[in-house]
């Protein structure tokens, strides 16, 4: 769609002392869907989960779309 970007985020989840997914850090930008899901990959091992996600914006109306999970890994919790 005409003047629509997609933005892709990297969120990591450790679980905290009650066993909940709990952000291991703020969600990151990341440049395309194939850097996030090696990024992801490599972040798996050390987190109880990791998540990639896209949006779809139109900055024309200022609105972002419903989160679009590209990759998942592990126990994730809130993160859209």
């Amino acid at each position: 769609m005409p003047g629509t970007f997609v933005t892709v985020y990297l969120l990591a989840f450790d679980l905290d002392g009650h066993g909940q997914a709990v952000k291991a850090f703020e969600a990151r930008p990341v440049a395309s869907e194939v850097a996030a899901i090696e990024a992801a990959r490599a972040l798996a091992d050390s987190h109880a989960g990791v998540v990639v996600w896209k949006r779809e914006g139109d900055p024309v109306v200022g609105e972002e779309g419903d989160p679009e999970i590209v990759f998942q890994s592990g126990r994730i919790g809130d993160f859209g």
